[in-house]
């Protein structure tokens, strides 16, 4: 393949990759240009030269697609934390669809060229959706900055007002960046890993109510800061602080404490009520998985002939709708000993198998019987 970094070139986009970006060929070879569209036509310029593919910048569109449109986000070039906005909305849900077709082309499991693909169902308001936020810190000068690190680097953008973050938890942590600096906590550096990392914050569409965590490599005071959220923001009810002191790019260390409030929070979807840890995993998208668990339901049309697994099963949240019509549901979740029981524990299911060890990680075992739900008829 004679094309070399840094050579420009024409290229026709005849698809959209898994992160959203173009796809055309170039002498037969695969190229990937962020920001390119299907059907436009771009000039590009090669920025690196695989065996089987290439990655090229997006120079200048000579042919633009009918449902390109002006990205809303102030920041959306150099942030790089949404990669379609820049595509209709509606196109958006199509290239979703697109992609279930592509996934199952690739692993072909059998019948997969008679599946129903249905529509995907979007959001009557795309935005300020997500409900859980992890943004990086760092001190420029004087000033706490918090926000994601720019694609394919240790740049941190500010985010001051990101256009699909939860709008109070984003109040939030405006003001833990205003209260870092004004007590002068430790801010994490890569040479000292000591400083506070990263702040998670994650709120509840149901209760309203919020959570943090704050990451740092080792034991800092955080009474003040905590004093004055409390004081200003009455929907937090649990600060936690987990502690990370290796130079690996996980979010978390092993360990988490809470240093002020409640052990979790108060969450629900469809008509169900549950409990989540700080570390718990849960949908980032709270509205759209009131949709999302309401047709897996109905697509499975449980009969009590029927035993569930739901695998790595975090909360253990998406068998409980189900459970009305099964006889048994196992959950299997990952033990990451946030605190100290597994959030899917306090949200009713039984424990049979306390733990077995497979490979080094452990994992936990947990069954549940509809008698032992005490939500259930």
């Amino acid at each position: 393949m004679n094309v070399k970094v840094k050579q420009r070139i024409p290229l026709k986009i005849k698809k959209m990759g898994i992160n959203g970006e173009g796809i055309g060929f170039y002498k037969k070879t695969l190229v990937f240009v962020p920001g390119a569209l299907k059907g436009e036509e771009v000039y590009c310029q090669v920025t690196r030269v695989q065996r089987n593919f290439i990655e090229a910048k997006l120079l200048t569109i000579n042919k633009r697609s009918k449902f390109r449109v002006e990205a809303p986000c102030e920041i959306y070039d150099s942030c790089g934390g949404c990669q379609i906005m820049h595509l209709h909305y509606d196109k958006q849900l199509e290239f979703k669809e697109d992609l279930l077709r592509q996934a199952l082309k690739k692993f072909a499991p059998a019948g997969y060229e008679n599946y129903e693909i249905r529509p995907t169902i979007g959001m009557q308001e795309p935005l300020y959706y997500r409900a859980k936020l992890q943004f990086q810190t760092r001190k420029f000068k004087d000033e706490v900055k918090v926000g994601l690190y720019a694609q394919n680097s240790h740049y941190l953008v500010s985010l001051k007002n990101c256009l699909v973050q939860d709008k109070v938890t984003q109040q939030i942590i405006n003001k833990v960046a205003r209260l870092l600096g004004k007590y002068r906590l430790p801010i994490y550096d890569e040479r000292k890993t000591t400083g506070v990392r990263t702040v998670m914050i994650r709120r509840a569409r149901k209760t309203g109510q919020v959570q943090m965590i704050f990451v740092t490599g080792r034991k800092l005071d955080f009474s003040l800061v905590v004093q004055d959220l409390v004081a200003e923001f009455s929907e937090l009810e649990t600060v936690a602080v987990n502690y990370h002191t290796s130079k690996s790019s996980e979010i978390y260390g092993d360990k988490t404490e809470i240093i002020w409030g409640q052990e979790a929070i108060q969450e629900g979807v469809l008509d169900y009520e549950f409990s989540l840890s700080p570390r718990a995993f849960y949908q980032l998208n709270p509205e759209q998985t009131e949709v999302l668990y309401g047709e897996a339901v109905k697509a499975l049309d449980v009969t009590t002939e029927d035993h569930l697994i739901d695998a790595y099963c975090g909360v253990g949240l998406s068998a409980l709708p189900s459970l009305k019509g099964s006889s048994l549901c196992v959950a299997w979740t990952s033990s990451l000993r946030p605190l100290k029981t597994p959030s899917a524990m306090r949200n009713g299911w039984a424990l049979q198998i306390r733990s077995t060890r497979l490979g080094r990680q452990k994992r936990l075992f947990l069954a549940g019987m509809l008698k032992a739900i005490g939500r259930m008829p």
